[in-house]
């Protein structure tokens, strides 16, 4: 399975609302497809050349509900100073957050989202992430801060049809928080 940037369901599509179903482990061998497929765009999407050859928007993240696909299955790669920090989760979860939040300076982007939505968005600062990570084949806990925890929390939002803007505050959309993390 490959995907391409015409399979990408747009925020129009009443689909990206939808809960997505958690997957049954081990993972079938349609479910571990799906979630290769998922991580390999996101890798593609990376690549400026193949991202151009392709037709394919960067991307740091992808949720199988992107892709009109309602099960618990999500892909994310963040390059870093450091190197690569990336994951293909099957039914994800955050078990455990930070009080303090952070957020991305100039707002978030989605795939599925053409129209811009300008604001800041907040998510924890921190979080722990419990799911079956098809990179390693097996469960795991991951434990991360910075951009990679705003792109998790991002992802495993699509799964209970949450979009990035739904949390911007509509009153105040650039409000600032003095004790979040700014990235």
């Amino acid at each position: 399975m490959k995907i391409h940037a015409e399979d990408i369901i747009l925020d129009s599509n009443p689909l990206i609302r939808r809960h997505s179903e958690k997957v049954s482990l081990p993972l079938s061998d349609e479910d571990r497809g799906i979630l290769q497929a998922l991580l390999d765009y996101v890798h593609r999407s990376q690549d400026e050349e193949t991202a151009e050859k392709e037709g394919i928007q960067p991307a740091v993240g992808i949720a199988a509900i992107q892709i009109g696909i309602p099960k618990q299955l999500i892909a994310v790669v963040v390059p870093e100073e450091d190197g690569v920090k990336e994951a293909a989760l099957a039914n994800p979860k955050i078990i455990s957050e930070s009080v303090q939040n952070s957020y991305l300076q100039n707002g978030e982007g989605c795939l599925s989202v053409p129209d811009e939505h300008e604001g800041h968005v907040f998510r924890h600062a921190r979080v722990t992430v419990r799911g079956y990570d098809l990179i390693q084949d097996q469960e795991v806990k991951i434990r991360a801060s910075g951009y990679f925890a705003i792109a998790l929390q991002h992802e495993i939002d699509h799964l209970s049809g949450k979009l990035f803007y739904d949390r911007i505050d509509p009153k105040d959309p650039w409000k600032s928080d003095p004790e979040a993390e700014v990235i």
